[in-house]
């Protein structure tokens, strides 16, 4: 069974860093491209950040444009966000998902996801 497993969430203050993993079991993240999501309570779940499967392209929502930071290590199939001057708003579950093919913004279009892990920014 295919599993994505997030971890790297907690308490962090506003302006610090956090770095999220996913990690994968059965599936073979190089052959896919990743996304990082996030959900917030009463809020709709947004795109984070991106990155492809072949050439490792990457993109990024401009909410986290500098900040919110993608990268893969296809020797350890795993993804991670590096996330830097954190705000409270992004306090959120933090989510990896897997789709074949290229890059897509849409949630809708991701085949896998993982678990979710928490991240809370506040002082």
């Amino acid at each position: 069974q295919v599993q994505l497993v997030e971890s790297g969430g907690g308490l962090v203050q506003p302006g610090g860093s956090l770095r999220l993993s996913c990690a994968a079991s059965k599936l073979t993240l190089d052959y896919y491209a990743i996304g990082w999501f996030r959900q917030s309570p009463g809020k709709e779940r947004e795109g984070v950040s991106y990155i492809s499967s072949r050439d490792g392209s990457k993109y990024d929502a401009d909410s986290g444009k500098g900040r919110l930071t993608i990268s893969r290590d296809n020797a350890k199939n795993t993804v991670y966000l590096q996330m830097n001057r954190l705000r409270a708003e992004e306090t959120a579950v933090y989510y990896c998902a897997a789709k074949r093919s290229g890059i897509a913004t849409m949630d809708d279009l991701y085949d896998y996801w993982g678990q979710g892990t928490q991240v809370t920014v506040a002082s």
